[in-house]
């Protein structure tokens, strides 16, 4: 058993780094939902591969939700400017997000086993990574959180001052495209390895937990990356324990994360 659940411990503790760190972006811009937005147009991408004739889980199906994710990137910078209010981004996202919804159903339609492609497309298979996704994994963030890295001080500034970012002569919507180019890279094969659910709850969850302590964007990170990680570690013990599905029991370890964090959050204040 340990065996098995060795790789997941660390595909969620990757999955954790990357994610905890681009929620705090996203809830700087306000975008809550974009995630899952990207993450519904990212299997949108890959079952639509398999639609034209490739293997869920393989090179093809990979670019094909790839390419969906880039187009959704596009869409989501052109949405955000100066004329354009915070609701009527996330009424875009809303938008983007059900009708690649309704497009999924339609595609799953027409593919024999659509019930196997839609739970795999929700829940994912975290329990069964092996260690060469591990690696792969690893070395496409850590490409990418060498971009943010070296891009820091722009993405930064145009997620929490966008009107700051647009006075010092920066084009706002070519890095906000680059932004969640990146972001799409990410979610793609995030998707792939643990499901819609799962990539929502690691982006959001930490970030907005560490909110409820820290101020500071390093403070919030690490205290992110921290809770991240021990929850991941009680959601797959507990779904070995109790041979539960892990990516569902990781959600709903998170699920209590979030309570406890509100709760002790709002104690805090009050004393």
């Amino acid at each position: 058993m340990l065996e098995i659940m060795l790789p997941a411990f660390a595909a969620a503790v990757i999955l954790v780094g990357i994610h905890a760190y681009l929620g705090i972006h996203i809830l700087a811009r306000g975008v809550i939902f974009v995630d899952l937005a990207l993450a519904q147009i990212a299997a949108l991408g890959a079952i639509t591969g398999v639609l034209l004739g490739f293997e869920l889980h393989t090179t093809g199906s990979y670019f094909s939700s790839l390419l969906a994710t880039f187009i959704g990137a596009g869409v989501f910078s052109l949405t955000r400017g100066k004329k354009t209010s915070g609701a009527m981004q996330e009424a875009a996202i809303g938008i983007v997000y059900v009708v690649s919804a309704a497009m999924a159903v339609m595609v799953l339609d027409r593919l024999p086993s659509e019930a196997e492609h839609l739970k795999g497309m929700l829940v994912g298979n975290i329990l069964f990574v092996t260690w060469p996704q591990v690696l792969k994994t690893l070395a496409l963030y850590s490409a990418v959180g060498l971009a943010h890295y070296v891009f820091r001080r722009r993405f930064i500034t145009i997620s929490c001052d966008p009107e700051k970012a647009g006075g010092q002569g920066w084009s706002v919507r070519l890095w906000d495209f680059l932004f969640y180019a990146l972001f799409g890279l990410v979610v793609t094969s995030s998707v792939e390895l643990a499901g819609v659910l799962l990539v929502f709850t690691f982006l959001i969850i930490p970030a907005v937990s560490a909110m409820h302590f820290v101020s500071s964007v390093s403070g919030r990170l690490w205290l992110g990356w921290g809770l991240g990680v021990a929850t991941s570690m009680s959601g797959i013990a507990a779904s070995a324990a109790y041979d539960l599905p892990t990516g569902p029991a990781i959600v709903c370890a998170f699920g209590i994360l979030a309570l406890v964090s509100f709760a002790a959050g709002r104690l805090k204040n009050k004393a």
